[in-house]
């Protein structure tokens, strides 16, 4: 074997390099006054870091005191409890119960109260299940919390979500009633109660203190802290998110909402009611009697990413200051936990319906005051799917008179076509000539491209109430209608292995169908206005624009709906397939192109008195072309 030989440059080179490294060491270590400063910092920071834990421990109990202390006690550690929590020491040296949870059931709830901190703490609505056919549950998990802040005479500041309350169930009549208190004595204590009425998804819920006066801060605000993650219930998350948004009543009747989208917040006074709706489902929070002042309340978008964000949809925050009567906390609220459905709702005429969004204005009213009741009706007896074509049908002969407006202004300008060209073509040179020669045969001829557009902006409030309408219905909610499972969803034929961006990972066939016959009704409509419009020197290709929407309009509908209730695409796949039958009958049977021609010929006769607003553009057109001449003047001099 061949001995390995050392490089003696190499040794030597090795030496030096430590050599370095132990100079540079020697040069950079701290003086004795540097390393005194730095002790020094370090036990003032060690100093105050366990003073601020004393202070935290003075103030605020927490969950394992509640867990080591709720057991007999020697006096000693009464004394040194006592001193920790003030009078509230008494709630921690009661029994400790076996049972963390008191559970109650109602015809429509399954609930838990938290003996810790009195909330609740599970909230099952028993007469609904999500898209998967879990139960609904609108608190679970620790999802929500519930809790007051307060200060106290001898200058703590305590939560209740840190002591243990004591449960009592007893009936009132027919109702169920929960009250939860916390005690600082035999005799004394805060109180949460609750009482469950048959049938009833409004929870009369109330917030009382007895022997208290004493014991409260009156100084310092007391406050809820209310918090919830709303839990997703339907198949597509983005979606149910689009609906879900924390909504409130405030001002006499005025509602306004968080953002829909992103993160928001917002402090606002003479509040009525907090809504935490999530689509389908809301948790409100209403109060007698007194509105509240200086709620704080937030908005936190939960779904950033719909394949990794599935468990919930937004989180909610409010804070609400309460107002102390006499020492004392006196505060009556309503807590609903349950649909989001009008009529559900509207029975406790608190206004709670204004938090679904049927639209603003006239959209609204047009919701609430025709298509809710109409559907409500055609759904009391038929099926929801037939209910949905009977009401397509009843709009569409409402609206048919707007079609026939629409188709006989096109087929006047169809036949003006000819005439209107050749006065475009006479006087080419003169624009303001030819502007004024159209507009002229246009009026005695009875016939105005507006008078083609009018008609179709009159839908424009009906198609955008019922875009609202079947999205925010609740008696659509798994309603199945042909291959459709819910025609509050989507109506999947397909799941794809993969996620198209903006589409989906899965094809939905009513969009397809919808977007098939807003394709051809285009097409049949919009192709005949691009045959029947000029094209003036300055001003946009119409026609052009109008070919690109026989296209984008369709591709829109296709992409855009693919997330959306089957119900709206069942909606427009109906409207417009009647539409193109209301337009061949018509065009082919009710409208006669030589009746309409003769029409014309003998309003052309007939005197025609210009109106105000015809008188002025015509001012105008002569007043611009008037400059126009001027200043071609001024440039050949």
């Amino acid at each position: 074997m061949e001995e390995k030989k050392f490089d003696v440059k190499s040794i030597i080179g090795f030496v030096l390099i430590f050599g370095i490294l132990l100079y540079v060491m020697y040069q950079n270590q701290p003086t004795p006054e540097e390393l005194e400063a730095q002790k020094q910092a370090e036990q003032a920071q060690a100093e105050a870091e366990n003073n601020q834990s004393k202070q935290n421990a003075a103030l605020v109990t927490t969950a394992s005191d509640y867990t080591e202390n709720t057991q007999v006690l020697d006096s000693t550690q009464k004394a040194a409890l006592q001193n920790k929590v003030g009078a509230f020491a008494y709630a921690l040296t009661l029994p400790k119960s076996s049972e963390q949870y008191t559970r109650v059931t109602t015809d429509v709830f399954e609930l838990k109260f938290n003996r810790k901190g009195g909330h609740l703490a599970e909230v099952k609505l028993r007469n609904f299940v999500d898209y998967d056919s879990v139960p609904v549950y609108m608190v679970k998990d620790q999802n929500s919390a519930f809790n007051l802040t307060f200060g106290t005479s001898d200058n703590r500041t305590l939560n209740t979500q840190d002591f243990p309350f004591e449960p009592t169930v007893t009936k009132n009549g027919e109702n169920t009633v929960v009250s939860m208190k916390l005690k600082v004595s035999a005799s004394d204590f805060l109180e949460y109660r609750y009482e469950l009425k048959p049938n009833d998804y409004m929870i009369d819920f109330s917030i009382r203190s007895q022997g208290l006066n004493g014991v409260f801060n009156t100084s310092q605000p007391i406050a809820i802290d209310w918090k919830q993650k709303t839990i997703r219930h339907s198949k597509s998350i983005s979606y149910e998110n689009r609906y879900t948004r924390l909504t409130y009543m405030h001002d006499d009747g005025k509602v306004d909402k968080l953002s829909q989208g992103g993160d928001d917040d917002e402090t606002v006074s003479d509040v009525d009611w907090v809504s935490y709706r999530q689509h389908f489902f809301s948790t409100i929070l209403a109060a007698e009697n007194a509105t509240l002042d200086n709620v704080a309340m937030t908005s936190l978008n939960l779904v950033e990413d719909e394949e990794i964000d599935t468990l919930y949809t937004k989180l909610y925050t409010a804070k609400m200051p309460l107002a102390y009567n006499g020492g004392e906390l006196n505060k009556n609220f309503g807590l609903y936990y349950g649909p989001t459905d009008s009529k559900t709702l509207k029975q406790y005429d608190k206004g709670l319906e204004k938090s679904i969004p049927f639209g603003w204005g006239i959209f609204g009213w047009i919701n609430k005051m025709l298509f809710i009741p109409l559907f409500n009706f055609l759904s009391g007896f038929l099926p929801y799917g037939i209910a949905i074509i009977v009401m397509t049908v009843l709009v569409k002969i409402l609206l048919s008179f707007v079609q026939y407006k629409q188709f006989l202004s096109q087929a006047k300008m169809k036949i003006l076509k000819p005439e209107l060209d050749a006065v475009r073509e006479k006087y080419k040179d003169n624009k303001l000539k030819a502007q004024q020669e159209t507009m002229a045969i246009q009026s005695r001829a009875g016939a105005s491209p507006l008078s083609g557009c009018l008609p179709g902006l009159m839908q424009i409030p009906v198609f955008y109430a019922l875009f609202m309408f079947f999205p925010t219905a609740f008696a659509l909610r798994q309603k199945s209608f042909l291959w459709a499972d819910d025609l509050s969803s989507f109506d999947s034929v397909l799941d794809l292995p993969f996620r198209i961006p903006l589409y989906g990972d899965h094809v939905s066939l009513f969009p397809i169908l919808a977007a098939i016959a807003i394709f051809f009704y285009m097409k049949m409509t919009t192709g005949q206005q691009m045959a029947n419009q000029p094209t003036q020197e300055g001003m946009p290709d119409m026609a052009k624009m109008m070919k690109y929407m026989i296209y984008f309009s369709p591709l829109m509908m296709l992409v855009f709906f693919n997330n959306y209730a089957s119900g709206l695409s069942l909606y427009y796949f109906i409207s417009n397939s009647i539409s193109i039958g209301i337009m061949l009958v018509i065009k082919n049977y009710i409208i006669d192109e030589d009746k309409v021609l003769a029409k014309i010929e003998v309003n052309k006769t007939k005197p025609k008195k210009q109106s105000k607003f015809q008188k002025k553009m015509a001012e105008m057109m002569e007043q611009a072309e008037q400059q126009k001449q001027a200043q071609q003047r001024g440039r050949k001099k």
